[in-house]
């Protein structure tokens, strides 16, 4: 069995018809349709996006889901990858631009995400106990509200269980799931405490990020994985003897956001690479090639 999917139509005279139709081959026994129907979706280009997009939010079928959803991902790429482009241009010198540069990654993972409504969302989350940071009375008291917030109330937590899920280091997943690895839950205290004017720093310490958070002439190291917990230096130099690391100083200095945003990309391709997922990890991989040409 055959089918003629080379149509003579411009991408702008695709009806929803036609979509529609190439969505039901999806479904197809015969392999060679499959791959043409997807083939076609690829030819149609981002102008296919917004429909696919409402049809895979009617599905209940995880599978045929995830199958709809790596085309989006598929067609989205080659604009996703000039975006990071532009972005890199302009420079990844602070925590806004790495805020940003997290949200144009999730977009791997969910091509129509609304970042603007992620970023309201820790808007309100800031709000909420912007009032009780400006009369604490201390900045370990600051400290410890923002803590109490995020892991406590917020409930964020490391995710033991399903470590490698790629979901544990998009930006938008973590903050649906409010589970994540110490990097991923370290930007959500990051993001929050810039907010607020709070001094919260990324380390990125080799085999677990921390962060580093200046007090009141004191400098306090924090895990995001368990809880925001306090941990001292002398523990922090016996977990990386122990893992066969030599400490050195900069291992618990402040991490610039394009050091932090490469170790997120890393991490992702590590995922990806456990999951056999070749074609994710190749895309990842290109995001990484281009900030390590400039930053590396």
């Amino acid at each position: 069995m055959s089918i003629n999917l080379t149509v003579e139509q411009k991408p702008s005279d695709t009806k929803k018809s036609e979509i529609e139709s190439l969505i039901y081959l999806l479904d197809d026994p015969d392999d060679f349709i499959r791959s043409s129907v997807k083939e076609r979706f690829i030819e149609l280009g981002e102008r296919c996006i917004p429909l696919l997009d409402e049809y895979q939010a009617g599905i209940r079928d995880p599978k045929q889901k995830e199958e709809i959803l790596s085309i989006i991902r598929k067609i989205a790429f080659s604009s996703l990858e000039q975006e990071f482009v532009n972005f890199l241009e302009n420079g990844v010198d602070d925590v806004n631009d790495l805020e940003k540069g997290m949200f144009i990654i999730a977009r791997l993972d969910n091509p129509t995400l609304r970042e603007e409504a992620y970023m309201r969302r820790l808007d309100r989350m800031a709000n909420r106990i912007k009032s009780d940071i400006q009369y604490a009375k201390s900045k370990r008291a600051q400290l410890q509200i923002l803590l109490d917030y995020i892991f406590r109330e917020e409930n964020f937590q490391g995710d033991s269980d399903d470590y490698f899920n790629p979901e544990n280091s998009f930006l938008n997943r973590v903050m649906d799931r409010k589970k994540g690895i110490p990097i991923s839950l370290a930007l959500i205290t990051i993001f929050i405490a810039h907010r607020l004017g709070m001094p919260m720093y990324g380390i990125n310490m080799p085999m677990h990020f921390l962060l580093r958070f200046e007090g009141d002439n004191e400098t306090i190291f924090l895990d995001p994985f368990n809880k925001g917990s306090i941990v001292t230096m002398d523990q922090c130099v016996y977990f990386l003897k122990k893992s066969g690391i030599k400490p050195l100083k900069y291992h618990f200095e402040p991490t610039s956001s394009a050091e932090m945003l490469m170790r997120v990309l890393r991490n992702l391709i590590n995922s990806f690479q456990k999951a056999n997922d070749v074609h994710r990890k190749s895309e990842l991989h290109v995001l990484l090639g281009m900030m390590e040409t400039m930053y590396a």
